[in-house]
Formats: structure tokens, C-alpha cells, sequence
């Protein structure tokens, strides 16, 4: 066994941790059921008998099979019920060996060697290597995940930091993975393993189910320990497995506890990797529909065959191309019905852009706000097409009208005021007010889409993260939130972060030098030269003000999004906390060569 410390989870008398097992047979748990009614004592004669016929036929049948399932009897109280489950790596004789030594205690002496109550006639029994379940009730004809349950976990992290979330979203792949290849196969087993680079750790998994059952019965037990992980093991946790009678799902950190000769998956290979992470898809793309369906009634999120989206963009011809992003390309399209609409082709060979693909069509499923585009459906096609089809933004993106020297003065001072609106009121609605908590992570200028209006839209969630409620009460949404004070400094002088500023003789960057400003009284000098400052004196200096909170140095100074809501809608009579210096500021004599002073890159770590 493992270094796996083995919980009961849903018995309060066996909640105290086992011992990690010396030898591969020593069992790790017991579950009694409720004890024979008065008359029908398990020492009966018949019940026994077929007790001991039900036990030959499980051991001859987990030989030839893995596991077996049975039943002796015709009719209470004197029928017996039975499940015993090898691991796949476990066959043939010894599995039989192993089952018929724990099997000869369940049925002769189940009450000194487990502790269980006399006439009691059900017992579930965990080894490492098998496990098995005899009954004199019927509960075979269920789905496989009822209880006894038990689980098994080792704790290594302490605290759900940023590392200890990627590892739990790795080990979720690896097991959804293997599980979609389990409930296929004949023998219902499958293994895998990955790699965690972070923290140089080799990740194991390991599901199985009875082979009785059918491809979708296997799939739902499976499917059910699976969503089980976050309520049973702490965030981070490097090892854990949870079991019931009929499938089990395992995983471990640098621990062998299967044989890896035949690996049905190898995550490690980036191949392989992307073909499981497309089975997986089609999976999340039935979700968020059947979500949307249940949730939002008919929500228009669609499915579109390839051939509708290389109609729709004249076959992705260059006159239609809106833009080229760092995962794939925008498309410009018109659907036969007349409806204009942005395709977002992603490159074929790219697995991050795969990734974030699926964690857009997840996420979007959920949030539905006037300042979010609105994703209308999805297309994949074989192994190498994965397309995104958004509402169309007759203006395109923001960066493409601010940064250019006569298509800003399109945008008057009331236009950028209802652009800041917007992209404030659908950041609060992601951080607050949407039924997930959700960070971005990639704002920017050209993420930021405008309609036939100039009303704006947030776009491109593919690298957005969701986090617990509790979210909005840690630093999480304070530190990202520096993204958006940046973006105002833009949208308020119509310059990029990344320029270089004179000032006193020497260059900064938009942050540092907009502080210098402010600190001397001249914030005014930061205001596009197309919108003057006399007029909207007020509301620009609010806005500045605003934008220096956001991008103060310590998080704890900066204002979260309701704040920030707030203190933008203020009038003249409320008094501002005064600004202190910002992060990544930084300075370069002139004639030096200008480093970096602003990355954007972004660390989260939240405390529990």
C-alpha cells in the first residue's frame, strides 16, 4: 500500500485514521451493515449455505473475470448477495487466493475478525488489492456508487494555494480521462499517469469498475467518486482514492501502487494528452448545453458543423479575418439567416489554445451579463477544428480605436466614461454578482469589445479562473484588479502601458509616470490631447485618482470591484483615500536601455 492514510467517510465510528498497511493484504476497512431481524439470525442453515455457495461462485468468477457479481437464494430472508472487485493488475489466482482467505473470515468469522455484531448480514470488506460486499438484501440493482464508502487520502499541502488548485485540476484530468476509457473497455479498468512540473511530481491514477456493468453505469459511478474529490480531500492533497463496492478511483504522487507496464494513458506525451483533453471536451460541451437547457430555457447556445463555419467566413479568407490572437484567428462571418457573427478558429496544434477552449465553453455557460460577449455556440470537428462563435462587435476591439492617434478622437470623453462603466459593472458582476466567482486574468485593451454603440463587452475567458465564493473577501480580485487600473490609465490618456514617458529628464512607464504626475499636481498632463480637460475637470481626476488606488504596490491598499463601482458613481462631496505609490514602478536614466516596469504577469495565491 501506499503512503495513504485511510479514512471512513461516511461511518462516525470509523473516522479515525488507519495505519498505512505493512503487507499488500491487510485490510483497510470494514463497513457493517444492519444486523438480522429477530428469527432470521445469519446462522440459519439456508442462509449460510447459500453464504458459502455465494462465495465459491464470487471466487470462481473474479479468477476468470476480475470481479463478479452474484446472488444464492430466491427469496428473503434467506438469499445472499454478493460483490468482490480485484484490481486490474491483481488477476487470475491470486485474486482468487486473496478473495477466498477475506471471504472465508466475512462468512465464518466475520464478528472476531472485523468487530461486526453477531447475525449481522451485511459486511463490506477493503483490502488494497480486492475489496467485496456480501448482503441478505438485494443491492445490486443499483447504480454501484451507494454506500459503504471509504476513502483514503495523504495530506501534504496545508493551504489551498494557487499550485495546489493546478494540481487538483491535474488530477481531475488524469481520472475523468482514464475514467471515459474504463467504462469502455471489456475489463472496466484503466491507468494513467502525468507530471506536475511545479513541484516535480509524477501523478498516478488508477479507476475501475465491476464488469458487470454497463458503459454507462460505469461511467456514472465513476463519474459520481469523481465529483466527490473537492468535498473528501483538501485542496493539494498528493494522494487519495475513494471506494465503493462496485468502482474505485485512485491517485498518487511518485508512487507505484499499480503496475505501470500497460498504461492506457500517458499524459506526459502532449500527443496524447491532447486527444484525451478531446474526448473530454465533447463531454463539457454536452454539459454546458444540457446546463444551459435546464437553467436558462432555450438559450441559443449552438452546435455548428464546419461546413456552416467555413460557409459563414467565405472558407476563412483573408477579407474576412478580424484579428490574429495568440491561440488561434478571428473571423468576421454571416450565417445564411443574416446573423453576422466572430469565429474564432484555433491553431490546430495548439494545446493551450485546446484548453482554453474548454475552459471558455465551461465557463460561459454560467455568466450572462449585458458587458460580457455573448458566446452563441461552438463548433469541433475530428481532432484538429475547435471554433468559437461569438456575437459579432461591428468596432472591433477597444486597443485598435484608443491607440490610434485619429480614430480616438471618435471617442469623446461621455463615450470612454460609458466604456469605463461597462467594463467596471461586468467586472463586478464576474467578482460578485455572477453564480460563480470568476477572475479573468487577461484583461486588456483588446479584450475589451465594442457594439454598433461603443457599449463595451469583455471577451476571451479562456484564461480566466473560477474561485470560492469566499473569493471576493480574500486579496484575489484586489491583486487582478491592478489590470484594470491599468487599462483606465490607457482608456484616459489613449497610450499603451508598455510606452516610455519623459519626465524630469528620464523615461517611465504609464504606471509610474502617471504617479509622478499625480504626486505633482499635473495629472492633467496624462489626459489624451483629443479630449481637453476643462469641461470634464472632475470626473477625469476622479478617474485617474481611481485608477492609482487599483495600482497601488500593497494589494490590501487596493479597492475591490464594489469599491471601485462606487467610487466611480461618487459625486464631488466624497473624499477619495489619497493614493501611494504603485507596483512595477521602475526608472531608467535617458539614453539607457528601458527594462520592463510593468508585468502584467500575475501570481494568485488565496488563503483558506
Amino acid at each position: 500500500m501506499s503512503a495513504s492514510v485511510v479514512h471512513f467517510l461516511l461511518f462516525a465510528a470509523a473516522l479515525a485514521a488507519f495505519a498505512p498497511a505493512a503487507a499488500e493484504d491487510t485490510i483497510l476497512g470494514h463497513k457493517c451493515g444492519m444486523p438480522a431481524a429477530a428469527g432470521n439470525a445469519s446462522s440459519s442453515d439456508a442462509y449460510r449455505s447459500n453464504l458459502n455457495a455465494l462465495a465459491a461462485a464470487l471466487v470462481a468468477g473474479a479468477r476468470a473475470n476480475g470481479s463478479a457479481v452474484g446472488a444464492v437464494g430466491t427469496s428473503a430472508p434467506d438469499a445472499a448477495y454478493g460483490v468482490a472487485l480485484c484490481r486490474g493488475d491483481f488477476t487470475g489466482d491470486v485474486c482468487a487466493r486473496g478473495l477466498a482467505g477475506a471471504l472465508a473470515s466475512a462468512v465464518n468469522d466475520s464478528q472476531n475478525a472485523f468487530g461486526c455484531p453477531q447475525h449481522n448480514r451485511d459486511v463490506t470488506l477493503f483490502y488494497d488489492r480486492y475489496q467485496l460486499r456480501l448482503s441478505g438484501a438485494d443491492f445490486l440493482s443499483g447504480d454501484g456508487g451507494t454506500v459503504p464508502k471509504w476513502a483514503g487520502n495523504n495530506t501534504n499541502f496545508v493551504t489551498p494555494t494557487d499550485a495546489a488548485r493546478r494540481f487538483d485540476e491535474l488530477v481531475n484530468e488524469l481520472v475523468t480521462t482514464i475514467a471515459d476509457i474504463a467504462a469502455g473497455r471489456p475489463d472496466r479498468y484503466a491507468t494513467g499517469r502525468s507530471w506536475f512540473g511545479e513541484q516535480r511530481l509524477t501523478l498516478y491514477g488508477l479507476v475501475q469498475c465491476t464488469v458487470d456493468m454497463p458503459p454507462e453505469r460505469c461511467q456514472a459511478c465513476l463519474d459520481g467518486l469523481i465529483s466527490g474529490f473537492p468535498a473528501t480531500f483538501p485542496s493539494g492533497q498528493h494522494g487519495g482514492r475513494i471506494l465503493v463496492p462496485r468502482c474505485t478511483v485512485r491517485y498518487e504522487t511518485d508512487d507505484t501502487f499499480f503496475n505501470t507496464a500497460n498504461l492506457s494513458v500517458d499524459l506526459h506525451k502532449p500527443k496524447q494528452l491532447a486527444r484525451s483533453e478531446l474526448r473530454r471536451l465533447s463531454i463539457a460541451v454536452k454539459s454546458v448545453i444540457n446546463l444551459w437547457r435546464m437553467e436558462e430555457g432555450n438559450s441559443g447556445f449552438s452546435l455548428y458543423d464546419f461546413s456552416q463555419m467555413k460557409g459563414s467566413t467565405n472558407g476563412f479568407s483573408i477579407e474576412n479575418k478580424l484579428g490574429q490572437g495568440g491561440f488561434g484567428t478571428v473571423y468576421k462571418g454571416l450565417l445564411p439567416d443574416g446573423l453576422e457573427i466572430a469565429v474564432k478558429r484555433l491553431g490546430p496544434c495548439s494545446l493551450q489554445g485546446l484548453l482554453e477552449f474548454k475552459n471558455e465553453i465551461q465557463l460561459i455557460a454560467k455568466l450572462q451579463h449585458r458587458n460580457l460577449v455573448k458566446l452563441l455556440g461552438c463548433c469541433i470537428e475530428g481532432e484538429h477544428e475547435k471554433i468559437l462563435v461569438y456575437e459579432y462587435m461591428p468596432n472591433k476591439s477597444l486597443d485598435l480605436i484608443i491607440f490610434d492617434n485619429k480614430k480616438g478622437e471618435s471617442l469623446d470623453w461621455p463615450k470612454r466614461l460609458n466604456i469605463i462603466d461597462g467594463i467596471s459593472q461586468g467586472l463586478l458582476y464576474l467578482h460578485i454578482h455572477s453564480r460563480l466567482c470568476v477572475v479573468h486574468r487577461d484583461l486588456k485593451a483588446s479584450n475589451i469589445l465594442l457594439d454598433s454603440e461603443m457599449n463595451p463587452k469583455i471577451s476571451d475567458f479562456g484564461m480566466a479562473r473560477i474561485f470560492s465564493s469566499s473569493v471576493a473577501e480574500s486579496n484575489t480580485t484586489r491583486i487582478v484588479g491592478t489590470h484594470f487600473g491599468v487599462l483606465l490609465l490607457e482608456i484616459i490618456s489613449g497610450t499603451t502601458t508598455t510606452g516610455s514617458y519623459r519626465y524630469d529628464g528620464k523615461l517611465y512607464k504609464l504606471i509610474a509616470y502617471a504617479w509622478l504626475l499625480w504626486k505633482a499636481g499635473q495629472w492633467h498632463d496624462l489626459v489624451d490631447r483629443c479630449l481637453g480637460s476643462e469641461r470634464y475637470h472632475f470626473t477625469m481626476e476622479k478617474n485617474v485618482h481611481v485608477a492609482l488606488l487599483c495600482v497601488q504596490e500593497s494589494a490590501d491598499d487596493r479597492p475591490a470591484m464594489d469599491e471601485v463601482v462606487k467610487m466611480l458613481s461618487s459625486g464631488e462631496g466624497v473624499v477619495l483615500p489619497e493614493p501611494k505609490q504603485p507596483a512595477y514602478f521602475n526608472v531608467r536614466p535617458v539614453g539607457t536601455e528601458m527594462s520592463a516596469s510593468c508585468d502584467m504577469s500575475v501570481s494568485i495565491t488565496l488563503p483558506r
